[in-house]
């Protein structure tokens, strides 16, 4: 098949990407023309696990082609997908503006008729605004294509993205009639082909689906970090606490780990969002609600444990962090916890040495950009260096099994504040650290 995909984010470039490589013949529109040449020379704007080799193997083909022109995409493509940044507004609601842009030029451009799939996170209502956007403008041009909106909400986890995309848990395609369903049953055959993955629904609840699986997630680990704040003061191990509980199939062992809480670009939006869709409704959604506000607290448990150690002037202090990316695999740091950590200790005149095996630059050009009293470090132990606390809050894989002799041998103080529970506090107080973890006494 050929097909358009509007924005080469996230979304748009990984499920592009991964089409073209079932063999359909992509476009890539984005109104980025530094971005597009990037990817036309091969350079890459995100980081995602394989997915550089992917797009350079699948644009050499041909496969994979890059536009700034809509217009261009719209004359070889029968399918084109919108995906583009729907991020929050004032009122916590998600910003539509893009997404109604894009359907404008489509309306606009069009040549023939068309099957649009809303493939950002949008919420319910949002096909019948991208229909009435190019209704009108076909209207004004007094031309008559048919045309069929779809809602096709994207499941993808940053960092298992390709594979996410490749060997989905599920296609989750809402459509109002059949002609639609069974073209975008076609399109996804090919990722569907071991197992029968593909659920259809009416367009309103495919919207909801993808809010109400994020909500979902997010609720889970907002509740374990609720538990654990309850264990640390009860003198209970939340740590044994959540393999008690996980062990129980109804319950299971995903998402209910404690930390940080959660950050990135779906989570802490797609909850917001669906806050403000329900007081559009007249519903005061309780739950949800409490969700976001312990994720707000939880970002800075790690602060509160630093300032009952050390007080809260911090002034000549400084810690080693390791993680500055929301989670490992990416170098996304939207919403990331270490963002809040790094504001809230240097206003109270800590210095911050820090290291991530990817988000460096993304901390420095964009959610870190001017912050004083921090320095980056390219290898973990050279940030140690001279350092008063180190501060586990990413949990990246080479920071599972780090050296600890070597961590106790360039801290000034044998001290650890593990915002992931990644050790083992037993052995670590045993090798002399003081060391602190979320949900457990210490």
């Amino acid at each position: 098949m050929k097909l358009s995909i509007v924005g080469t984010g996230y979304v748009g470039l990984v499920s592009g990407t991964c089409f073209a490589e079932m063999g359909n013949t992509v476009y890539c529109v984005d109104t980025d023309a530094e971005k597009i040449e990037g990817l036309k020379k091969g350079k890459i704007p995100i980081y995602e696990p394989g997915l550089e080799d992917l797009v350079l193997s699948n644009f050499r083909r041909g496969n994979l082609r890059f536009t700034t022109e809509i217009k261009e995409a719209l004359k070889e493509t029968d399918i084109i997908f919108i995906a583009v940044g729907t991020p929050t507004g004032e009122d916590g609601s998600a910003d539509l503006q893009y997404v109604l842009q894009v359907a404008k030029s489509i309306g606009g451009f069009m040549e023939h008729d068309l099957i649009v799939v809303d493939k950002s996170t949008v919420p319910v209502g949002t096909a019948d605004k991208v229909r009435d956007a190019v209704s009108k403008e076909l209207a004004k041009r007094g031309a008559q294509y048919a045309f069929h909106v779809v809602s096709n909400p994207e499941f993808l986890k940053e960092g298992a993205a390709i594979e996410d995309c490749m060997k989905p848990d599920r296609v989750v395609i809402g459509a109002d009639s059949e002609y639609p369903l069974s073209v975008m049953k076609d399109l996804y055959a090919p990722f569907t082909m071991n197992h029968s993955r593909f659920v259809a629904m009416d367009v309103r609840s495919a919207e909801m689906t993808k809010y109400t699986a994020n909500a979902m997630l997010a609720t889970k680990i907002s509740f374990m970090n609720e538990i654990a704040n309850i264990c640390e003061r009860l003198g209970a191990d939340v740590n044994m606490v959540r393999a008690g509980i996980g062990s129980d199939s109804r319950i299971g062992y995903s998402f209910i780990y404690p930390g940080t809480g959660y950050g990135g670009s779906c989570f802490p939006k797609d909850v917001k969002a669906l806050i403000k869709t329900a007081h559009n409704v007249d519903y005061e959604p309780r739950l949800i609600q409490a969700v976001e506000d312990v994720n707000d607290d939880q970002k800075l448990t790690l602060v509160k444990k630093i300032i009952k150690r050390f007080g809260e002037d911090l002034t000549g202090k400084t810690f080693a962090l390791w993680g500055l990316a929301f989670k490992p695999g990416t170098d996304d740091m939207r919403e990331a916890p270490a963002i809040y950590i790094v504001k809230e200790l240097t206003k109270r005149g800590a210095f911050i040495a820090a290291h991530d095996p990817k988000a460096e630059e993304t901390a420095k050009n964009f959610y870190l950009k001017g912050q004083e009293n921090i320095n980056y470090f390219s290898g973990k132990y050279s940030a140690l260096t001279g350092a008063d606390a180190m501060l586990l809050v990413t949990e990246w894989k080479e920071f599972r099994s780090p050296d600890f002799e070597e961590i106790k041998k360039q801290l000034k103080n044998p001290i650890i504040f593990d915002g992931r529970n990644q050790y083992n506090v037993h052995k670590l107080k045993e090798a002399g650290f003081e060391y602190y973890q979320v949900g457990v006494a210490g």
